[in-house]
């Protein structure tokens, strides 16, 4: 199937570092604070000093200042917090008295709690007689600002908290007041400023916090707002929230970007070092489903893993269910054949993007057509849903209608006015980004709420298909040339490439996934499936795959031990490894059902 929906037969083819020490509820933590950026109880009084007027320290010999290379007084006062975050508050007591360190000073305690409860002034007190700069001469009240802070965005965001809680109260015009008098002459910028004036006409706190995305002074906006403000702090005097956690969770991180074939669900054991066996990639040929007949030219796998549908030159997008593989729909009437189809975040409905120059909306559950979206000059190529599954954008090749905005439940129709040929379509999973594909060597980046353009990329070759991680920070870019790029959506830059496959006129897919999405992998023109890992670039797999051409796989996202790959042979395979392959074949309806073979029964 041709990239740029050319005539060649008639046809074209047209997703942050956790942090989860924490055992209190949002509820406990409310109402206790004395805690920590975790936990932590008043007593934890001075930062990182010896124990001071509490008594000397333990006799005997002096242990060592490090402790296997690292600084002990470091790695006890993160102890202390995550024993604190854990809820174990007397063993974090006991060791803060034995080795003779504390969390934090009763000054960076107090403006915690000032911060928690609301008492401004005190806030602004302390952060007022704050340090510049880390040095323990330097005077101060033991409050250090991190290198590079802004006291007065610091004030700022006390001021635009305390602003905001007087609305809650519909106290008017001590809210005005605080605008006026407080928070104007720190702030330079006037659209901000216009915002917080707006809210003045909120008229009630629930519409306050609907229009200003803040959920109110008993929620968790406190807590964000001292998150926000502990990041200014210098760590040697308020550690980061949960930093052992975070720690851990690094350490977990690396080893899974090293993992060649890295297919663990769950998360890597701390005992021991993280290593997958490789008789654990899907690697097998577990099934192959013949049903759709024709050029397959996509596969994708619902969200939660149990459907599988696919598309081509024929008229039908097949649906199977994926514990069987049981053909449970065929969706009809799409002339000239399918180039994409996109699954609704919930997985209720699914979107045909048809080379009939039409897009089909069907009920993934009974396989009833929904509705059908009016009919564009050229073929329809992809799909972007919004992600509470009411409304999609489509692009097609039509320049004049190249993206359209469009709800489920009405037919209401809003131009992006771009005039672009799409080629194809991707979205971020937390809705910023949309990417569009053009028929030459560009791609668009939008605004998803604003159908503003962003920035665009020549990338100096065609680009055929895009995808975005599920953490939406990366693209993933397969170019004509036979190379695909891993693109940073933030800065920009190309952060990994990936070779070995062959490009061309037809339009070749590529993917994310795996467990972690650690790996990429495309499809091929001389029909080889090619998988690498994402983070190192290396091609651990080279799939015989389809003949004569491999147009699209795709990894099942709750299943890192299974693949499905399309190609112009008809054929869908479902790969797996050896031990999962022979559990498919065992559920897999056998010939005499009527209509599909396993692999090795045909």
């Amino acid at each position: 199937m041709f990239a740029d929906g050319g005539e060649a037969s008639g046809q074209s083819n047209g997703s942050a570092t956790r942090s989860n020490g924490s055992v209190a509820t949002a509820s406990q933590h409310a109402t206790m604070p004395g805690f920590t950026n975790g936990t932590h109880k008043g007593a934890l009084s001075t930062n990182g000093s010896l124990l001071g007027d509490k008594g000397s320290p333990r006799t005997g010999d002096q242990p060592p200042s490090t402790y296997f290379g690292h600084n002990r007084e470091e790695v006890t006062r993160i102890l202390i917090q995550a024993l604190s975050d854990m809820g174990y508050q007397a063993a974090a007591e006991s060791i803060s008295r034995e080795s003779g360190f504390d969390l934090e000073s009763t000054t960076v305690a107090a403006f915690r709690s000032a911060v928690l409860t609301g008492a401004w002034a005190e806030a602004e007190k302390l952060l007022a007689g704050a340090a510049l700069t880390d040095s323990r001469a330097s005077g101060g009240n033991g409050l250090i600002l991190a290198a590079g802070s802004d006291r007065n965005v610091m004030r700022f965001w006390l001021r635009q908290q305390k602003f905001l809680e007087l609305l809650e109260q519909r106290d008017t015009s001590k809210a005005l007041m605080v605008l006026r008098g407080e928070l104007t002459p720190l702030y330079q910028d006037t659209s901000k400023l216009h915002f917080l004036s707006s809210l003045l006409m909120c008229r009630s706190p629930q519409d306050l916090m609907i229009k200003a995305n803040w959920d109110g002074a008993r929620g968790q906006s406190r807590r964000q707002l001292l998150s926000e403000l502990s990041r200014c702090i210098s760590p040697s005097v308020m550690l980061p929230e949960h930093r052992l956690a975070v720690l851990l969770e690094q350490v977990k991180q690396k080893q899974i970007d090293t993992c060649l074939y890295h297919t663990a669900a769950s998360s890597p054991s701390l005992y021991s070092d993280h290593m997958c066996d490789r008789r654990n990639f899907p690697a097998e040929v577990a099934l192959e489903l013949t049903d759709l007949a024709g050029e397959v030219w996509q596969v994708q796998f619902s969200h939660d893993g149990s459907m599988l549908a696919a598309c081509g030159s024929r008229e039908n997008v097949m649906i199977w269910d994926t514990k069987t593989f049981t053909l449970v729909h065929a969706l009809p009437d799409h002339e000239l054949g399918v180039g994409n189809i996109a699954w609704s975040p919930d997985d209720s409905l699914i979107m045909t993007c048809s080379q009939d120059k039409y897009a089909r909306l069907w009920d993934a559950k009974t396989g009833s057509l929904v509705k059908k979206v009016r009919k564009f000059d050229e073929p329809v190529s992809g799909c972007v849903w919004s992600s509470d599954s009411a409304s999609f954008v489509l692009g097609t090749l039509d320049r004049n209608h190249s993206l359209c905005s469009f709800k489920v439940h009405d037919n209401e129709c809003v131009e992006w006015e771009k005039k672009h040929r799409v080629q194809d379509l991707c979205g971020s999973p937390d809705g910023r980004w949309l990417v569009a594909v053009e028929d030459t060597h560009n791609i668009h980046v939008y605004n998803a709420h604003s159908r503003e353009l962003e920035y665009h990329l020549d990338l100096g070759v065609r680009p055929t298909s895009v995808s975005i991680s599920q953490d939406s920070r990366f693209l993933l870019v397969n170019k004509q040339d036979g190379e695909a790029q891993l693109i940073n959506l933030s800065t920009r830059a190309a952060v990994q490439k990936f070779l070995g496959h062959t490009g061309g006129d037809y339009l070749i897919r590529s993917s994310f996934g795996g467990a972690n999405e650690s790996f990429v992998a495309s499809g091929s023109e001389d029909g080889k499936i090619l998988i690498w890992h994402k983070n190192i670039g290396a091609a651990v797999e080279r799939l015989a795959g389809h003949t004569p051409r491999c147009n699209a796989v795709c990894w099942n996202p709750a299943d890192p031990c299974m693949l499905a790959s399309c190609g112009d042979d008809g054929r869908v395979k479902i790969w797996s490894n050896k031990h999962k392959t022979a559990e498919l074949r065992s559920r897999h309806p056998k010939p005499a059902n009527g209509w599909r073979n396993s692999v090795d029964e045909v």
